[in-house]
């Protein structure tokens, strides 16, 4: 068995390109059939803000591979120094379920994170064609600067401009050199989310803030998934989930909207209708995009899979003792 983290993850590499496509192959997999991911349980005690997440999941085609990602997130780690999340991933051969990897990365979380809002992006930019965009992220923690590295690579000439906002505020020097000269950082959201056209919000806001209508024409990642008021996007049509099963639970905005608005699944597209069956064709320009991503094990195992293949490429990693 392979023994990967965030150190071996590092010297492999982040190809963006490479990983927004593991993640359209996988969607297109999971549609055809060949893919299993029951809904994932949450694990909460003592205090309810800390949750540990059990995502188990088989991904078949030319991934071939079941594993389980078990996933802690603490919001308050911060405060002792501590990521807020702390993610592991056990990979099995589906032909004898024997152990073939074990990943403790926290890294792999926020890349599978921003791989799957990049081929949401590459499919917003197939439908939209847009000459230039300006991109804004509201959240400067992990997630939002591996949004940031995807969307420079994803966008390369096309992007435009850079806002930046984060309530702790944000030290210049940990902005990309590359796009230092295109980026302004905000003294409020509404900065950023009124004056970009693609906004996504990566933060881990114990109450929902937005509390405007988005500008016509936006894609809104919506990642963190708990920042919109439900009045703020209630009249907007193209909502885009990932599984609508997983996403409207767990007092997302996708089930607030479910809840008082009576957005029903009917009503959404999900990932697999953008990548599988051009589902943004037939949208108008000026329609703005909700992409609510719950994120789905079998994403993380498709990732997980990339780079236990290139690990065993490269020759990194820890080979460990398995059982006799």
């Amino acid at each position: 068995m392979l023994y990967l983290h965030d150190g071996h993850i590092r010297e492999i590499g982040i190809d963006w390109q490479r990983l927004t496509e593991a993640i359209g192959e996988v969607v297109k997999i999971n549609d055809s059939g060949d893919c299993a991911h029951p809904l994932k349980p949450y694990l909460r005690f003592r205090e309810p803000q800390n949750r540990i997440i059990a995502m188990p999941a088989f991904v078949g085609g030319s991934f071939d591979r079941a594993g389980i990602k078990w996933i802690a997130s603490y919001p308050d780690n911060h405060r002792l120094g501590l990521p807020r999340a702390h993610n592991t991933i056990i990979l099995n051969e589906t032909a004898t379920g024997r152990p073939a990897a074990f990943i403790y990365s926290g890294l792999l979380n926020g890349i599978r994170t921003a791989s799957v809002s990049g081929r949401m992006l590459q499919a917003f930019i197939a439908a939209r064609r847009p000459a230039q965009l300006r991109v804004g992220i509201i959240g400067w923690g992990p997630v939002g600067r591996h949004h940031l590295d995807m969307l420079i690579s994803v966008l390369g000439d096309k992007l435009e401009r850079v806002a930046l906002y984060d309530l702790r505020g944000i030290d210049p020097d940990t902005v990309p050199e590359a796009v230092r000269g295109i980026t302004d950082i905000a003294d409020d959201w509404r900065q950023v989310y009124r004056g970009s056209d693609v906004v996504a919000t990566c933060t881990v806001s114990a109450e929902r803030y937005i509390d405007e209508p988005p500008g016509e024409g936006k894609l809104l990642l919506n990642v963190s998934l708990r920042d919109y008021k439900p009045e703020s996007v209630a009249n907007v049509k193209a909502v885009v989930v990932d599984d609508w099963q997983e996403v409207c639970r767990e007092n997302t905005d996708v089930e607030q909207l479910h809840i008082q608005c009576g957005l029903r699944e009917t009503d959404v597209l999900t990932l697999a209708d953008i990548v599988c069956r051009d589902g943004l064709g037939g949208s108008a320009a000026q329609e703005t995009v909700f992409f609510n991503p719950m994120g789905l094990a079998v994403f993380d195992i498709g990732v997980a899979a990339y780079y236990l293949w290139e690990a065993q490429r490269l020759g990194k990693g820890v080979e460990l003792e398995g059982a006799e």
